[in-house]
């Protein structure tokens, strides 16, 4: 229920007594309803119980796919945070919060108002007229009309400052999801192009093993034909190799299709796999960063997300607690109005045939009115809502405190697992350099007709299971390290401004 009070040039109808019982009504009801929300319990452990990091500059983790110091892999990842339709989603999804923005700042602070015009044409025909003094005269009537009406509302509770506050955190969780996206992406390209190197060096040991097959299926059928071995031993030099063939085609295969799904992930699905050219080496990933967990609340995209989520629906709470408060709002307005009539004929001295005409008539109106709204039949259903987003805003909270203990975790599990992951591969290296010694001395031997052919070929293939178990090591090491960087929150600047959105001639382009 409202209660309107309007003043203009001509009436004034308040109802003030009324009113002020009401409004003091709903005042009281409204501080017995106001609540805070709850603060989130964010505390983290003074530190990680993974092994410690190396100090790193802020760039470091800000780019920390520089650290690798792998040149197609900052190029991928700038390709990709600048092409890629994942990247190229977020900025939308950003420009269109921004957007949103400006029109809620809009309807807080701009008065609404309409200007309105009309005009219109009545044309009467008299069929019939008798009795009276008056008569009606037919013809056309012409109106016209111009109005503008303002309304104001006064915030005299800080609606205004609740409202914004609202639009402001709900583009700041749009900017930190923006920020993660792109994040997730650089991760994602990383492991990915590590993944297709690993794959490279394994599809190149799968060649070495059928070269090698291959020469050693030369010498066993050699040998064979000297009545020097059994010619079963050249069948099963024979079949070492179809096994290594075998092998190399289907990493063959998981290489194209891991090149061509990194080229889709950075933006550049048209271009040929010839454009992807991936080196089959893999390097030693670089030392873990060190951090404190007290960084993760200001590096994460994600827990910035949504501790700014918590702030909005917070706001969002105490806009519906000042909905129980009276609104009062200034409504001004200005107008004009001109009519075109037909006119009698009157007679006069100096015109005594008068066959009438028209007659205009000009008015111009000022309104200076103001309304207050007393919500009163509607407070069982603001109840309601403000107890609707106390929930949603407890809801909140605990996204919040989820998110902190789950960076945390994530940050101490990527840490711990690429300390376990370095250990591994340094112990596969030397037992891998131990097997290939093993096999050399082995294959020489059997050159010189000292070792048989069985105990060349489990020398071999223990070698080749070795190399195998290293290389998949020493990708996951990659891998993981890119893990850990994404769990410290690298991959974003926390202290640069937040991105322009793209040029209008920018989308067009693309």
């Amino acid at each position: 229920m409202s209660f309107d009070a309007t003043a203009n040039g001509r009436r004034s109808r308040l109802r003030l007594p009324a009113l002020a019982g009401a409004s003091l009504a709903v005042l009281a009801l409204a501080g017995c309803n106001t609540t805070a929300p709850r603060t989130p319990d964010t505390r983290l452990p003074a530190a990680f119980e993974a092994p410690a990091g190396t100090p790193l500059p802020a760039a470091g983790l800000d780019r920390w796919w520089t650290q690798f110091n792998d040149p197609q892999l900052d190029a991928l990842i700038l390709t990709a945070l600048e092409r890629s339709p994942d990247a190229r989603s977020a900025a939308a999804v950003l420009e269109e919060a921004r957007a949103v923005r400006k029109s809620n700042i809009r309807q807080l602070f701009i008065p609404s108002g309409q200007l309105k015009g009309a005009a219109s044409r009545k044309h009467t025909d008299v069929l019939d007229q008798s009795g009276g003094t008056s008569f009606t005269l037919g013809g056309d009537a012409d109106s016209y009309s111009a109005n503008f009406d303002v309304s104001w509302e006064l915030d005299y509770l800080g609606r205004r400052k609740a409202g914004l506050q609202v639009v402001n955190n709900d583009l700041a969780a749009a900017r930190f999801a923006y920020e993660g996206a792109r994040a997730a992406l650089a991760a994602n390209v990383a492991q990915s192009y590590f993944e297709a190197k690993g794959l490279a060096v394994q599809l190149a040991d799968a060649r070495e093993s059928a070269r090698i097959s291959q020469s050693l299926g030369d010498l066993a059928t050699k040998k064979a034909r000297l009545g020097l071995s059994a010619g079963s031993e050249a069948d099963s030099a024979a079949a070492t190799l179809a096994q290594s063939e075998a092998q190399a085609a289907d990493l063959e295969a998981q290489l194209q299709a891991t090149r061509r799904s990194l080229l889709i992930l950075v933006g550049r699905g048209i271009d040929p796999l010839a454009s992807l050219d991936v080196e089959a080496a893999l390097a030693a990933p670089p030392p873990v960063p060190a951090a404190v967990p007290g960084e993760l609340l200001a590096r994460r995209p994600d827990v910035r997300e949504a501790q700014a989520r918590l702030a909005s629906a917070a706001g969002n709470l105490k806009v519906n607690q000042l909905a129980l408060f009276p609104t009062f709002t200034l409504a001004p307005g200005v107008g004009w109005a001109k009519s075109v009539s037909p006119a009698f004929p009157i007679a006069t001295t100096t015109n005594p045939n008068s066959t009438g005409g028209t007659t205009s008539t000009t008015t111009r109106s000022w309104t200076l009115g103001g309304n207050v709204s007393v919500p009163l039949l509607n407070i069982p259903q603001l109840l309601a809502e403000i107890d609707a987003q106390d929930a949603r805003t407890e809801q909140a909270a605990v996204a919040y405190e989820k998110s902190v203990q789950t960076a945390y975790g994530e940050a101490e599990n990527a840490m711990a697992q690429l300390a376990s992951d370095n250990r591994r591969v340094a112990l596969l290296k030397a037992g891998e350099a131990r097997a290939a010694n093993a096999y050399a001395a082995s294959r020489k031997g059997y050159g010189l007709g000292l070792v048989d052919l069985t105990t060349n070929l489990q020398n071999e293939q223990t070698w080749r299971s070795a190399r195998s178990a290293l290389t998949g090591a020493q990708t996951q090491a990659l891998q993981r390290a890119v893990q850990t960087y994404k769990a410290l929150g690298g991959g974003w600047s926390p202290n640069a401004p937040a991105p322009l959105p793209p040029k209008s001639s920018d989308r067009a382009s693309r």
